[in-house]
Parts: structure tokens; C-alpha cells; sequence
């Protein structure tokens, strides 16, 4: 099993945690919703507390995306978790362009399943990379904010960040 490296970064908004093997970024949780230690006793690899290079090379792009000097987070990603259909979705969400949004019943369509509304929905909220996998872009048919696992002042701040929102 790989070694999992895990580390906090400091957003204003909220502090991150964030973790990755050396082949790529495997998890982000905000800090609201789960103590660093809990994140990362989360998992079922042998985790050791410090940078990679994969971490080192996601926070200089969340340092830029956060400055408004990034708009693509392209950096490698890695799944621990997840089922065939709930990747399918963040493979989708991750193509969403900056500033730009699409609706949970779009990505649904867009998969072949236009009835799995809800289905997407519980695939966004499962989503282990908030923010490189931009799951924010995503909101309600009437355009409402919908859900968001760190909160919806988070997902406003993110959409805000982009311009996507006034």
C-alpha cells in the first residue's frame, strides 16, 4: 500500500487538509468538518505527516488559484474511494471550466442518466477533492446554491473567487 503524505494549508476562509501518494492528490477536507487528526486516521495506508511533491506542486497551485493567478488546477489526482458512477461524475465536474457552472440535471444528461439527479448530487457530496475536482460549479436547476460538504458559505466563496457569482 502506498505511503499517504498529509499536511494543513491556511486559506482565510478555512484551513485545508490535504493528502496524496506519490502518484497523485488524493483527499481535501476543510477544516469545519473534520479535526486533522480524524482526517487522518481516515484512511488505510500508511500515513506519514509532511510534503511530496505531488503536495508541494498542489499548494503553489492552490496558492495561485487562490490569488486569482490560477484558473487550472491541473495537478495529478489519485481515488482511494469511490464507485464507478461517482467517479464517472467527478471526471465531469473536473472539466467544468473556471467561472463557468452547470446544473446537477446538465452533469446528468451529460452521463447518459438524465433521471440521476440525486444521484449526482450524493456523487458531488462524496467528492474527495473539493475544489481541483470543482464540485462548487455545480448548483440547482433554479440556479440556487444546492449543497455543499464544507458549507455554502465556502461554495459561494469559491464561486465569488471566480467570478461566477457577484
Amino acid at each position: 500500500m502506498a505511503k499517504l503524505y498529509v499536511t494543513g494549508y491556511p486559506w482565510h476562509v478555512t484551513y485545508l487538509w490535504l493528502a496524496a501518494t506519490d502518484e497523485g492528490l488524493a483527499a481535501i477536507e476543510f477544516e469545519r468538518t473534520c479535526s486533522f487528526a480524524a482526517f487522518k486516521s481516515s484512511f488505510e495506508h500508511e500515513v506519514c505527516q509532511g510534503y511530496n511533491g505531488i503536495l508541494r506542486g498542489a499548494i503553489a497551485q492552490l496558492d495561485g488559484y487562490f490569488r486569482g493567478n490560477v484558473q487550472d488546477l491541473d495537478m495529478p489526482v489519485i481515488f482511494l474511494r469511490g464507485s464507478e458512477f461517482q467517479r464517472s461524475v467527478w471526471q465531469r465536474v473536473r472539466a467544468i471550466p473556471y467561472g463557468r457552472t452547470k446544473t446537477y440535471g446538465e452533469i446528468a444528461r451529460e452521463l447518459g442518466v438524465p433521471a440521476a439527479v440525486r444521484a449526482v448530487g450524493a456523487a458531488n457530496g462524496a467528492n474527495p477533492l473539493p475544489i481541483v475536482i470543482p464540485c462548487h460549479r455545480v448548483l440547482r436547476a433554479d440556479g440556487g446554491l444546492g449543497g455543499y460538504s464544507g458549507g455554502l458559505e465556502i461554495k459561494d466563496a469559491l464561486l465569488r473567487l471566480e467570478g461566477a457569482i457577484l
